[in-house]
């Protein structure tokens, strides 16, 4: 079901939704300060093999995880480099994702992730509310793979139909680039993918860190 979130009463009641959606291992599309994503609990791992069974992907493309709260990177990670947590002050919440190593105590199943996961905490209130009540969340662009990223709810229930149990509709996307990616892993941090952050707004955090090799 579609609710439109640019009206109070349908708000309320689609973040309701889309909680108890996640909640019971279902997948909701919601949108972000990028563009919408279509998200599971990221612990269920049923939820996240249906979300990859939504888009067309195998495990080989695991999705990131959507964060309410910076303070919920700690509680992923067995150890966060000084930079990461640089980057997180400067750009959280906002369109940087960083590529951590998550703690092996975790039990979940993103798919072929290597020990690593990609984490952002997204810059809008409709997808924070509801990150803050059902915790972090496997959030893919909400498309099926090879097809153009949704801006707008409708879009994505044009692609998704009913694998999806609650859409959260907020309008276009005002800015519809997707969010930069930063490795943090290694001795110095990459870009892994140019997105909504300049390479020159990370320098002005992390002099050091290297451009996408082209």
């Amino acid at each position: 079901m579609l609710y439109d979130c640019r009206s109070v009463a349908d708000r309320d009641r689609g973040i309701a939704a889309a909680i108890e959606a996640v909640r019971n291992g279902e997948l909701v599309v919601l949108p972000t300060d990028t563009v919408y994503g279509v998200g599971a609990d990221a612990f269920t791992h049923h939820a996240v093999k249906a979300l990859l069974n939504a888009k067309g992907r195998g495990p080989d493309m695991p999705p990131p995880v959507l964060v309410g709260s910076r303070h919920t990177l700690d509680g992923l990670v067995f150890m966060l480099p000084q930079v990461a947590r640089d980057l997180v002050e400067a750009f959280w919440p906002g369109a940087l994702t960083v590529v951590v190593e998550h703690s092996p105590s975790l039990r979940w199943d993103l798919g072929d992730t290597q020990g690593t996961v990609a984490v952002r905490m997204p810059l809008h209130p409709v997808a924070l509310e509801v990150l803050r009540e059902t915790g972090p969340m496997a959030v893919s662009s909400a498309n099926k793979h090879g097809q153009p990223a949704a801006v707008t709810a409708a879009e994505a229930r044009d692609q998704l139909g009913y694998a999806v149990r609650a859409y959260l509709e907020a309008g276009p996307c005002p800015d519809p680039v997707p969010s930069t990616i930063v490795d943090v892993t290694g001795e110095v941090p990459r870009v892994l993918r140019e997105g909504a952050i300049p390479l020159e707004k990370l320098r002005d955090v992390v002099p050091d860190i290297q451009g996408r090799v082209a």
